[in-house]
């Protein structure tokens, strides 16, 4: 018998904020009937400068946000600490943060294992935590942010290898995140886990050919990270010679984010917004397309890519970010340079002219079973096995 494991998490949907992204609560989800758990949902709140100065004096910087909760000792817990921006002062508040979350920690059930779920922000956390309390800990590698802090703070560089160093297991959300950050802290020798997003659901439709359309995928809120505007200009490039392929943009948003994606747009040809599409529709509206692309300027994971792959179509990614080393050497993952509009233009060509047989080698991927990894089951046995092992190592590195 043991405690729970405790998951502190800075991207939790919770009553503060319902809108942040749903990969982590899914995979505590997925685990729920193999262990008992408890999860710290974090929320950064700028204090203005007295209040960062107050806390860097000593004040603690935890509160509960005046807001319904789940249940301050509950498995679930909405929290909110105070932190300036722009990584000011990131380490010592984290410290503090650490600490104020020691003292609560201790009024309940000792944890048996503390999982941070970010490397330079919830692990920091939880490695001070953890070393305090004698427990191990684990880490999720998030590759956006983290390859972004570890780039913005060489200062903190040593700290942030001995997080990385000293947790029990590392799970890594694709294969090019754990990459980057193990060349610039050096290679791990205990044991890294790839653990891919999970779907909100599994269905695998068989590709079709005969579609009009090349698709793209987002909330029209995040436009600019998604690099629509050089998707649209490879687009009017591949209507040079295609005038007949459109660009369905598939997402929603506000008013205000429609309007800045309708001026992004402007009057170019063969473009339409397709506004937002039940989950449940996703598949019919993915699998009546040529193929997906999303040359995100920035992308962890990028579930959509995956969603794409199972409703049958080939995708054109960004090289060096998503879904990178999952797929090398398949032909229907077609890396592109983000920052090239003419690298984006040779993908959705490739899109375009190989259709038929993009879609025919999606297929016998889709029948060998090698879409078995990213379906909820295994995603379910791999994170489960690998925090068997964290709680297996008693506070030490494997």
């Amino acid at each position: 018998m043991h405690g729970p494991i405790l998951h502190l998490s800075a991207d939790f949907p919770d009553r503060f904020d319902a809108t942040k992204t749903r990969a982590i609560q899914t995979l505590v989800e997925l685990v729920e009937d193999r262990f008992d758990q408890q999860v710290f949902s974090l929320n950064r709140i700028a204090p203005g400068p007295a209040g960062t100065i107050a806390t860097l004096l000593g004040r603690n910087p935890l509160f509960e946000p005046p807001i319904q909760n789940h249940g301050t000792d509950g498995p679930f817990a909405t929290l909110a600490y105070r932190a300036p921006g722009r990584g000011m002062w990131h380490h010592t508040m984290l410290r503090r943060l650490a600490d104020a979350l020691l003292d609560r920690i201790t009024r309940g059930p000792r944890p048996a294992l503390i999982v941070g779920h970010k490397l330079t922000v919830e692990g920091l956390v939880a490695a001070r935590i953890g070393a305090r309390m004698g427990v191990p800990y684990a880490l999720t590698i998030q590759g956006d942010t983290d390859t972004k802090i570890l780039s913005a703070r060489p200062d903190l560089r040593p700290a942030f290898a001995r997080v990385f160093h000293g947790a029990s297991v590392v799970f890594s959300l694709a294969p090019w995140s754990l990459r980057a950050v193990e060349a610039r802290l050096g290679a791990r020798e205990g044991q890294s886990i790839m653990l891919p997003c999970p779907l909100a659901a599994d269905r695998i439709m068989p590709p079709r050919v005969g579609g009009n359309a090349i698709v793209t995928a987002f909330h029209l809120r995040n436009a600019r990270r998604k690099n629509l505007a050089r998707l649209v200009d490879a687009h009017q490039t591949l209507r040079a010679d295609r005038p007949d392929v459109e660009l369905h943009i598939l997402g929603g948003g506000g008013e205000r984010d429609h309007l800045r994606v309708k001026q992004l747009v402007g009057a170019r040809n063969g473009i339409s917004l397709r506004g937002a599409v039940a989950n449940a529709a996703i598949p019919e509206s993915f699998n009546a397309a040529i193929g997906l692309a999303l040359p995100s300027l920035r992308e962890s994971f990028g579930m959509v890519f995956i969603e794409a792959m199972m409703a049958g179509l080939p995708v054109v990614y960004p090289q060096g970010r998503a879904i990178d080393g999952y797929f090398d050497g398949q032909a229907f993952a077609i890396p592109v340079d983000p920052q090239s509009s003419a690298s984006i233009a040779e993908g959705l060509a490739r899109l375009v002219r190989d259709e038929a047989a993009l879609k025919a080698v999606l297929a016998q991927w889709q029948n060998a079973g090698e879409a078995t990894r990213f379906t909820r089951a295994a995603i379910a046995d791999t994170f489960a096995n690998g925090l068997s092992l964290a709680l297996a190592t008693n506070g030490h590195a494997v």
